[in-house]
């Protein structure tokens, strides 16, 4: 046994909510010392990426998740083989697969009721699309426009709303 799980690729987002996208954009790339990649507005919601390190995952800031909603994305090779090798073990799936940029994604609960997501790239392009993509932070953000009211569809969808869909 290698020690390296079969089913996961790799771990390419950390998916964490921030309510006001610039402060956090800031204290990740003046406290931390990370690199602005992109800032993508897609309707109300504002989604900035922040590399910290030469290489592992970026780190996704989200104005649209609920605090303490954050996720962990990893890219798995078969997105349905995965569902059906973790259901069988005790894992269940939060709500349907949707799609990010990237490719479909499902939002996985394991049995002690941590949350994971995990996506299939079908659409590589979509990374080098981004990059360097900076829309205006300016407007009103969506949680903003809710006057405090929860995003709880938001953050259990996890990713679905970053970037847009393709």
């Amino acid at each position: 046994m290698s020690g390296v799980s079969e089913l996961f690729l790799s771990l390419d987002y950390l998916y964490l909510a921030a309510p006001d996208v610039g402060a956090a954009v800031r204290f990740y790339t003046e406290a931390l010392g990370g690199t602005l990649v992109w800032r993508v507005r897609d309707g109300g919601s504002v989604v900035a990426a922040v590399r910290l390190t030469g290489s592992g995952p970026l780190v996704l800031l989200a104005d649209h998740l609920d605090r303490g909603a954050g996720l962990l994305i990893y890219r798995v090779r078969s997105l349905a083989e995965l569902r059906e090798s973790l259901t069988g073990l005790g894992w269940t799936t939060e709500g349907e697969p949707f799609e990010i940029p990237q490719g479909p994604c499902v939002v996985l609960r394991d049995p002690g009721g941590q949350r994971l997501a995990a996506y299939e790239r079908v659409r590589p392009g979509m990374d080098a699309r981004f990059e360097g993509r900076f829309d205006p932070a300016d407007a009103p953000s969506r949680r903003a426009a809710r006057s405090g009211a929860r995003a709880s569809a938001a953050g259990r969808a996890g990713a679905a709303e970053w970037g847009g869909r393709s």
